[in-house]
């Protein structure tokens, strides 16, 4: 099997080949190399964003169990027309105000179990290497001033839109958008380093003091940490353009060498079946949703199981379907656990371990077809809740499948083996006690329908009443 990811710049899904050259298998290859467009800190991150930090987790984590080791950055933006504006408000330091927020989005990541990557650089540490990417595409001819800011000249650069398949007639030339807030569609020259505003934060350069433009942040970044080329860029499809084709454009015209050989991008996450939008009442940050007593863990699992390249329609009846869904496998490991049936090991069981990992990586390796994945993993929890009801497993064989369950969760990251609180539902009893209290409401008998939704909250369930019925989810 051949893991094979789409690439946004060719628009076909190709092998992953670690350092541009084939080697035998995963472990022989160098560290695959990814960098992964981070957050601005100027607020608390939402959904939307979270879907990309989450997908970015999956593919390090995917690769690492396909044997592949993972050098991986992601960025955080603490210089941008939004940080300075924000410390500027509350009159505090550039410094003071982001690393509030930065902390503030590493606690997140940690709720949403996203691990740790190699390197996490800030852009006000890496303006030396945006010093000398600047300098190269001055001596090169790339780059214009303009009241003293410096802008590079996509003119200049021939293959410019070669990411998002500009149309190059339509690039318009001698236009410059002095902001890092940009419209998607404006084809304009962009800035690499701006002019010092008064009270803005500024540094001294060969080519006069000023601030940098958002483009050439991560451009500096990567280089610094990782050379002129790397494996894999990923980010949101809104950052395609102008952001990556902007990095693209200065980072190849000023070293001369290929930028990214794969760039992977996470589609739209669309709230309610519409973008997120503060007027819409759908604009949820990851604190709104633990507000509402939501799980980080179910939302976890249900942005990993929708594929990267499809919108994804985020609701709060879809947390609860995730709800469900993990309390399918926590009642599986409860009652693995209860098992006390002594024997060997069938080799039956060992195989049908083996198979769901097969074709569990079988499916993702087909451009990360994580919901495929999940079906052949539910599949597999079907057949040993079978074994068990049978009473065809022994404890051995138990353990041999909370190892293989283990295995996968290494990609997941949504089971919890260890949970004091887990307890095994019974979810056809369930069901009756949710029947028994429907028909207690209609005979309006209501101290009895409250009486049945407190015993199954002591057992350790939830009721949702919604306008498509009644569901239920475990406490985790």
């Amino acid at each position: 099997m051949t893991l094979r990811i789409h690439n946004t710049l060719t628009g076909m899904a190709e092998e992953i080949i670690p350092g541009g050259a084939h080697r035998d298998s995963p472990a022989d290859y160098p560290p695959v190399t990814i960098y992964s467009c981070g957050p601005t800190v100027y607020g608390y991150a939402h959904i939307g964003n979270f879907r990309t930090f989450v997908f970015n987790d999956f593919l390090r984590r995917y690769l690492k169990f396909r044997g592949y080791r993972v050098d991986h950055a992601m960025n955080i933006t603490d210089v941008d027309d939004k940080t300075i504006a924000g410390a500027n408000s509350e009159n505090i330091t550039l410094a003071e105000y982001t690393a509030r927020y930065t902390a503030i989005f590493l606690e997140d990541l940690k709720k949403l179990n996203i691990e740790p990557v190699e390197h996490m650089p800030r852009a006000t540490e890496s303006i030396d290497a945006m010093i000398d990417i600047i300098a190269r595409l001055k001596e090169k001819g790339f780059v214009y001033d303009k009241d003293g800011s410096l802008y590079f000249s996509i003119a200049r650069f021939d293959d410019y839109g070669k990411l998002s398949r500009l149309d190059a007639r339509e690039i318009k030339t001698g236009l410059r958008y002095d902001t890092d807030n940009y419209e998607k569609d404006d084809v304009r020259d962009f800035a690499l380093w701006k002019a010092p505003k008064e009270g803005e934060l500024s540094w001294d350069t060969p080519f006069g003091a000023g601030r940098p433009g958002w483009h050439i942040e991560c451009s500096a970044m990567i280089r610094k940490i990782f050379g002129t080329t790397i494996d894999i860029h990923t980010g949101g499809v809104d950052l395609i353009f102008p952001h990556h084709e902007n990095e693209i454009a200065q980072s190849e015209a000023a070293y001369g060498e290929k930028f990214v050989r794969h760039w992977i991008h996470a589609e739209h996450l669309l709230v309610n079946g519409s973008k997120m939008s503060k007027s819409l009442g759908n604009f949820y940050t990851l604190r709104d949703l633990l507000d509402k007593g939501h799980s980080p863990r179910s939302i976890r699992y249900l942005l990993v199981s929708a594929h990267y390249r499809k919108q994804y329609n985020f609701t709060l009846e879809g947390i609860g379907q995730a709800d469900q869904a993990l309390a399918r496998i926590d009642n599986l490991i409860v009652r693995l656990r209860d098992v006390k049936k002594v024997g060997p090991l069938d080799p039956a069981i060992r195989d049908m371990a083996d198979k769901m990992i097969a074709d569990f990586t079988e499916a993702v390796d087909d451009d990360l077809n994580i919901s495929r994945g999940l079906g052949v993993f539910f599949e597999f929890v079907h057949d040993v809740n079978t074994l068990i009801n049978e009473d065809r497993i022994t404890r051995t064989g138990c353990d041999a499948v909370l190892d293989t369950m283990k295995s996968l969760d290494a990609v997941l990251g949504v089971i919890f083996f260890d949970d004091p609180a887990a307890k095994a539902i019974d979810g056809s009893w369930v069901e009756s006690m949710i029947a028994e209290r429907i028909a207690a409401k209609k005979d309006k008998n209501f101290a009895r329908a409250d009486g049945i939704r407190k015993q199954l909250l002591e057992k350790g369930v939830v009721l949702e009443d919604t306008k498509e019925g009644t569901r239920w989810k475990t406490k985790n």
